[in-house]
């Protein structure tokens, strides 16, 4: 593993990412609006939260049965994950949901409300992913334990010619990894790394919480329906049929904005990466489906990475008012905006990649 500190060369083209940060900012004084969520994002999470508990809800009692009926109530809940995930928990752990930091630290919690650990999740994305994207060794979104090959960098194994194949498979099992084991491996890393202290926290408190959320997430989603007379074997299959959704929509989402044939996987030299980050974020991150604005609502933004990327502090709502700025800026700096015209496309692109990098294994 590289060290955990990466310098960005910050005298190339520094004026891009000053004289966008003047345009983003006069954008909203000339608005007159807040970089912060609005009743859009309210009515959003209602959504959301509506498609995740309402079916659980309707299988409690019993208004909704059979098996194909209970299977796919756990379908719509696994839609229900991906919202939540994609739509509400991520603004508000990243501090944007509003402004007020009461409800945006309430609704930073909603990943407790699917068997995760946000504080956990706020190191990975927020401090390693957002600052050291696509450099491996830093970068957890793109290291998966040997099993898979995300970066050329990344070191060859016979296996990865049949990724391509069983990358959705391990795709499905996102989420599920994540309520099971996931968050103690990654309690463990960050404590041994130095880590926790990123968000004021202590190895035994930290363990704590997550013994208790995992406890109770079980005892809900899964004790609590068999208790009331749902059988244990639909419940189980049902599980998994929720985090299969949620874990495949999740992860196609994110690696098709990063791990593409057109995105930039850097090595750093004596700890030093070549770009500025502002300019190493425009290089390793992808847009995709742009026009497309049901799948922008449905995904909180995210088709808009390089905004993300960029204003990480500012509220998804604003991305597609932002992007026009950013591609004109980096038009205007001779810097390429990545983007794929379709969802659809960026996939098919992220796959190709892999099979690339599978057939190149040795």
């Amino acid at each position: 593993m590289q060290e955990t500190f990466v310098r960005f060369n910050e005298k190339d083209k520094p004026e891009f990412y000053k004289t966008l940060n003047q345009r983003v900012n006069q954008y909203f004084s000339e608005k007159g609006i807040s970089k912060f969520g609005n009743v859009q994002m309210v009515i959003k999470s209602i959504f959301m939260f509506a498609l995740y508990f309402t079916p659980f809800i309707l299988m409690l009692t019993g208004t909704v049965s059979g098996t194909w009926g209970i299977l796919a109530m756990w379908f719509l809940m696994g839609i229900g994950v991906a919202g939540i995930g994609l739509s509400v928990m991520h603004d508000a752990n990243h501090g944007t949901y509003s402004q007020n930091t009461t409800l945006n630290k309430f609704m930073s919690i909603s990943l407790v409300y699917l068997g995760g650990y946000h504080m956990n999740w706020r190191i990975q994305h927020n401090v390693l992913h957002h600052t050291f994207t696509n450099i491996d060794g830093l970068d957890e979104d793109i290291e998966k334990k040997g099993i898979i090959r995300f970066s050329p960098n990344q070191e060859n194994r016979k296996i990865f010619k049949f990724q391509v194949l069983y990358a959705p498979i391990l795709y499905s099992i996102l989420t599920l990894y994540w309520v099971t084991v996931k968050d103690f491996d990654q309690l463990a890393s960050y404590h041994k790394r130095d880590l926790l202290k990123t968000q004021k926290l202590t190895f035994g408190k930290a363990l704590f919480r997550i013994i208790l959320i995992k406890v109770l997430y079980y005892a809900i989603i899964m004790a609590l329906p068999i208790m009331l007379g749902v059988p244990w074997w639909l419940v189980v299959a049902g599980f998994f049929i929720m985090h299969a959704v949620g874990g495949l929509i999740l992860a196609l989402v994110f690696q098709s904005a990063h791990v593409l044939d057109t995105t930039e996987f850097a090595v750093p030299e004596n700890s030093s990466v070549e770009n500025s980050w502002a300019i190493h974020q425009m290089k390793t991150t992808s847009n995709f489906a742009l026009g497309n604005m049901p799948l922008t609502w449905f995904l909180g933004g995210l088709n808009h990475q390089v905004e993300h990327h960029l204003f990480p502090n500012i509220c998804h709502i604003h991305y597609p008012a932002l992007s026009k700025i950013v591609k004109e800026t980096a038009e205007e700096y001779d810097i390429d905006y990545l983007q794929q015209k379709t969802f659809a496309g960026a996939i098919s692109n992220h796959f190709r990649f892999l099979h690339r990098l599978g057939v190149n294994a040795i």
